[in-house]
């Protein structure tokens, strides 16, 4: 049916009357009546397809340019929380009015869509409603400004800070209002509360509040949650705080929550699951974030708690708790590591302490992890450095066999030698087993790495029992030798303690050294009933200990003559035992032992407890007043320097003075200068330098020893077989010198010896030989010609090596001339420097192997 133009204005007039957005505004005055007719008019012109989306054309564009702009030009920039909220406050409120306008406009436009029959979808939707809402979504969303969730931040800041005012009961004696920080007579808690509530149920109703606040809603809790758990955890270690936040999350962050997607309810609609779910979702969010952020917290604090335990161990509880919740386990490892090289692995800090604070982590650890893969991942730098500080043996076995509370490492000994039965008797419980974590060793037993304890982990450090069990030797000696009342019952104590740890056979020697202690009281007492030992002096007495040599560890070489007197007392002793003994005899360390001597001046004596050498040295001015160190060091045999230290002890007590240089008289009584020292310290006072060194031989000079054994080995294989590279040389150590004390060498060790020799000028390297001998016959001038063998010296001597002097195959001293040489000599000098230097560099930054030959001693 054709219509004519004019009745088409007409019905487009009545159209736009029905639909004015469009005209681009949204305001009619039609009723439903009125809508029946137009409706009907669309239908019967078959033009309610096009209607329909030129209506939806015309809503987008209405909203992309007049509801977006109006909503967002209100999020200026404002450095006030107060003036933030109330922007928002107004937006949104501005925002749900102007929505609001379109409801009857889209009740029309639902029933046009519903007389299309044609099921497309609005927007998405399969509703006008819903896929409007959509729209309003999509709009704003595409203009988002940058700064935003200032604003947005604002308003929920000031919103959750009255709602945790109301939870914590804050003091009413305040003159503030913790809530909205104004006095409490001005106090607007509630109607920030109703403006709160009445806000986010519009956002709900507009579907707005997860799109437009959910991002800064989760970032905002995250800091709250941060904030409240360093408030609440930092610097405590002796409190469990997981469960008191996990409550506060609750109680607090989650109540306020619900509030928000439920406008103002306490609890969420039953039969909305879609608040439900995004409740819990949130509830979830937030929780891990909980964990996260209170384990990252613990992780930064982890060495001052492991420092701290066992004290700290509700913490480690909590961390424990917080791994298996999030993937944090190697931030942990990483971080503890870094921890522990920072703060404990240096020069800075004494061995005993870095003991102390790994055994700590050891037992945190432990407790934070059973199956041991944290602690064997965190700990590898320790025991590397442990392994390469040169007292760290000896602290361990000092800390082993010490008295005192606090003393962990002897605690851990006992606890050991308590528990060895018991342990035997433990079956494991096939239920209780669990798999080891995926980041751990596949080459590591887990059963091994479980049952080491303690000490077995210090022990493990250098992978070899007997570098301890020859500390505790020597820290055995120096304690027995140190004591002038012996107290082996104690030492027999923790020798047995030592024996359950490390085994009968490797303390053996200590039980005879003990064994030595015993028998020596009972041999001074057989000795001193002696009548002959009787008559030779009776103005002092003398006890020995008597030690066998070959069970006791080296003693320092150091060189002491005694008076006559003493000497000839200490041989009349010796005669005493040998008729007691037969076959032995005693071989007297003068330098050993402790005098108890009285010292008689006209306006005081002294009792006093000194060494052999103080002794000794104050009796020589028993008999001459005056000495020079000189002297002193004729008679008694020790080097001025020694004397110079040592004679600073008897200085102190103002009984010695210094005439003028090297020259030192008596002090007799009537000009004896005043002690610095009090009467009652110099009554017990002992010798510094005595008591501060120890009488045995160092590690080092102890293992100098052992391997000076291998030496007789080298010469005789070098001798025989000219050369030989360190690899081969090892290998025949092991086979001809495996039975031989110390005999365990590693190639390491070797090197170092054999460079030591190098040196010392006992060995030299075959490339030196091989340059020494080339530029013999290139300035010599040898007939011999087509070989590396040198010809004749200008001295007469053949195969010189000239970088040392000494002679190759005769080992016959031919040294350069060094100080002022000849031309031939400098160039000789030169092309070794030049040549062989770089070379020998370049071999020992590599670590080759390189072959060694003998060489006569330079004379």
């Amino acid at each position: 049916m054709a219509h004519t133009i004019s009745e088409l204005k007409l019905y487009w007039n009545r159209i736009n009357y029905a639909f004015p957005i469009l005209n681009d505004t949204i305001f009619s005055d039609c009723s439903r009546a009125e809508y029946d007719e137009i409706h009907q008019i669309i239908i019967g012109m078959g033009v309610q397809h096009r209607v329909r989306d030129l209506i939806l054309i015309h809503i987008e564009k209405y909203l992309r340019q007049h509801i977006a702009p109006s909503f967002w030009s209100k999020f200026s920039k404002v450095d006030e929380e107060v003036k933030g909220f109330q922007l928002f406050k107004s937006a949104v409120n501005e925002l749900y009015e102007s929505i609001s306008n379109f409801s009857e406009m889209l009740g029309r436009l639902s029933i046009l869509n519903s007389s299309c029959c044609d099921n497309k979808p609005i927007f998405g939707e399969k509703d006008v409603i819903l896929g409007f809402k959509q729209l309003i979504r999509a709009t704003l969303l595409s203009q988002l400004p940058l700064e935003y969730h200032v604003i947005i931040n604002y308003f929920y800041k000031i919103s959750f800070n009255v709602f945790d005012n109301e939870n914590e009961h804050s003091d009413m004696g305040d003159i503030m209002c913790a809530g909205c920080g104004n006095d409490f007579s001005d106090c607007n808690c509630a109607y920030i509360v109703k403006v709160f509530h009445e806000t986010n149920r519009k956002l709900m109703d507009l579907q707005l509040l997860e799109r437009l606040t959910g991002q800064v809603l989760t970032n905002f809790i995250q800091l709250r949650i941060e904030n409240h758990i360093q408030k609440l955890c930092d610097g405590t270690f002796d409190v469990s705080h997981i469960h008191f936040l996990e409550n506060w999350l609750d109680t607090t962050v989650m109540s306020w929550l619900t509030r928000i997607y439920c406008a103002g309810s306490s609890k969420p609609p039953p039969d909305d699951h879609n608040i439900q779910c995004a409740i819990s979702q949130f509830k979830k969010k937030l929780s891990y974030y909980l964990y996260h952020s209170y384990t990252k917290l613990r992780i930064d604090q982890l060495f001052n708690i492991i420092i701290e335990y066992p004290d700290s161990q509700p913490a480690v509880d909590d961390i424990k708790l917080c791994l298996d919740k999030t993937d944090l386990r190697s931030t942990l490892c990483i971080r503890l590591q870094n921890a522990l090289e920072t703060r404990l692995l240096h020069s800075g800090v004494n061995t005993t302490d870095i003991l102390t604070a790994y055994v700590s982590t050891i037992r945190a650890l432990r407790h934070l992890d059973p199956s041991g893969v944290i602690l064997e991942t965190v700990t590898k730098p320790v025991r590397s450095y442990l392994r390469n500080r040169e007292d760290t043996v000896r602290s361990v076995v000092s800390s082993l066999t010490e008295d005192g509370a606090g003393n962990e490492l002897a605690e851990e000994l006992t606890k050991f030698a308590a528990e060895a039965d018991l342990e035997n008797e433990k079956d494991e419980a096939w239920d209780e087993w669990n798999p080891d974590p995926v980041d751990a060793d596949p080459k590591v037993d887990s059963n091994e790495r479980k049952a080491n304890d303690i000490i077995s982990m210090l022990v493990n450090v250098y992978g070899s029992k007997e570098l301890f069990v020859n500390e505790y030797r020597t820290l055995l000696a120096d304690r027995l030798l140190a004591q002038s009342a012996i107290n082996t019952e104690k030492e027999i104590r923790y020798l047995e303690l030592l024996k359950l740890k490390f085994g009968e056979s490797q303390l053996h020697f200590c039980e005879v050294m003990l064994k030595d202690i015993s028998d020596s009281k009972r041999m001074n007492s057989l000795i001193q009933q002696d009548k002959n030992l009787e008559v030779v002096d009776d103005n002092f007495s003398c006890n020995a200990l008597i030690l066998s040599a070959q069970f006791w560890p080296p003693f320092k070489d150091e060189s002491l003559e005694l008076p006559e007197e003493i000497k000839q007392h200490l041989e009349s002793y010796t005669k005493s035992y040998e008729a007691l003994k037969g076959n032995r005899t005693l071989s007297w360390k003068p330098h050993l032992g402790y005098v108890n001597i009285e010292i008689d001046l006209p306006d005081k004596r002294f009792d006093l407890i000194v060494s052999p050498f103080n002794a000794t040295l104050i009796m020589h001015f028993q008999n001459k007043s005056e000495w020079s160190l000189e002297e002193l060091h004729q008679v008694m045999k020790v080097p001025i320097t020694v004397l110079r230290r040592k004679i600073t002890y008897w200085q102190s007590l103002g009984l010695i003075s210094e005439k003028c240089t090297d020259t030192y008289v008596l002090v007799d009584g009537s000009d004896s200068t005043k002690s610095n020292v009090a009467s009652n310290q110099v009554q017990e006072m002992i010798c510094e330098d005595d008591e501060a060194e120890s009488v045995m031989a160092s590690a080092h000079d102890q293992r100098e020893c052992e391997l000076q054994v291998f030496w007789s080995y080298i010469v005789g294989m070098l001798t025989n077989l000219d050369s030989l590279p360190l690899d081969r040389i090892h290998q025949m150590l092991k086979m001809f010198a495996s039975q031989a004390p110390g005999a365990e060498c590693s190639l390491k060790e070797l090197r170092q010896f054999l460079d030591t020799k190098v040196l010392e000028e006992d060995v030299i390297c075959e490339a030196c030989r091989d340059l020494a001998m080339a530029a013999v016959n290139s300035s010599l001038q040898s007939e011999v010609s087509g070989s590396d063998v040198a010809g004749p010296s200008t001295r007469r001597q053949t195969n010189a090596c000239l970088l040392c002097g000494s002679s190759i195959l005769n080992r016959r001293s031919d040294k350069i001339l060094r100080v002022n040489p000849n031309e031939m000599q400098q160039s000789i000098i030169d092309l070794i420097t030049s040549k062989l230097a770089p070379r020998e560099e370049d071999r020992m930054r590599k670590d080759a192997v390189g072959s060694y030959s003998v060489c006569d001693t330079v004379i």
